[in-house]
């Protein structure tokens, strides 16, 4: 019989502990890689799905891989593909933004010098080479913000490396701004569209529910590469129909949706109306 690396155990009670508060976690192999959860990528048999840390030419249908694995549910944690991965798994990910933070990941002294003059105080965590500064809040993430600083929130994930010291404060502006357009980004034009009113029972247990399906849907628009049109029309259409009768959208939450389709260039007369012609197929 395999004895088990006394490491693995824990790695999945901490994995079960995160989760039960509501942190989505996903395990990591050597070299911070992510697993597949599913069985067609189990054991990574796909080869990995690209632009999530994972060379590859992967075809699985679902989103299985990296930060959009990333789960609460105790009975994916510890079953099926994953009950395996936690046998050789080398550390603990969560989905900072599906948690409703944001990390700031320093990687060198210069970047915590920096952090340290320029940045308000928070929930501090020691890495292998520099801190996660955490804070509470989501944001897109972005890397090589700064020299030696990436974003770590929607769309990413980060090792599970303790508490570290200090008290969390809410996200503040200086970090919003560290992923500021650029000059000669397009210029994105804010809209007021207002979010359907709940008219049935809340399925959302967590808000990270919600922000999981906001973050992927915005994946989703970003990732389109033709028929732009239709893809974000579909991408309306899944999140109306998952989110839309229980009054849990609000205007921030359509508002990125509108944000992430104006840079892959639609108008916010092409939003409006892929919205609009949504809400009225499903009865909204």
């Amino acid at each position: 019989m395999t004895q088990q690396h006394p490491f693995r155990g824990e790695h999945l009670r901490t994995a079960l502990a995160l989760a039960a508060s509501g942190v989505p976690v996903l395990p990591l192999r050597a070299g911070k890689v992510p697993f597949g959860n599913c069985p067609t990528c189990a054991d990574n048999a796909c080869g990995g799905r690209p632009n999530m840390k994972t060379p590859g030419p992967c075809v699985c249908p679902g989103t299985c891989h990296a930060w959009a694995a990333a789960t609460t549910d105790p009975d994916i944690i510890s079953s099926g593909p994953w009950r395996r991965a936690w046998r050789t798994a080398s550390a603990v990910a969560y989905h900072p933004g599906g948690a409703g933070l944001t990390v700031v990941d320093l990687d060198n002294a210069d970047a915590i010098a920096w952090a340290r003059e320029h940045l308000p105080v928070t929930q501090i965590v020691p890495t292998t080479r520099g801190e996660h500064w955490l804070y509470l809040g989501a944001m897109p993430s972005a890397n090589g913000v700064r020299p030696g600083v990436d974003i770590k929130s929607t769309m990413a994930y980060a090792r599970w490396l303790g508490f570290g010291t200090g008290t969390m404060t809410g996200l503040p502006d200086v970090v919003r701004a560290l992923t500021a357009a650029k000059p000669n980004a397009p210029v994105l034009t804010t809209v007021t569209v207002p979010a359907p009113a709940g008219r049935g029972e809340c399925r959302h247990r967590t808000p990270a529910f919600l922000e999981r399906g906001i973050a992927m849907a915005e994946q989703s628009i970003t990732a389109a590469t033709s028929g732009v049109h239709n893809a974000v029309y579909r991408t309306f259409l899944a999140v109306l129909s998952t989110h839309g009768r229980c009054g849990c959208l609000t205007e921030d939450h359509i508002t990125r949706l509108f944000t992430a389709a104006q840079a892959k260039g639609e108008s916010v007369r092409h939003c409006t109306d892929a919205w609009t012609n949504a809400r009225t197929r499903l009865g909204l």
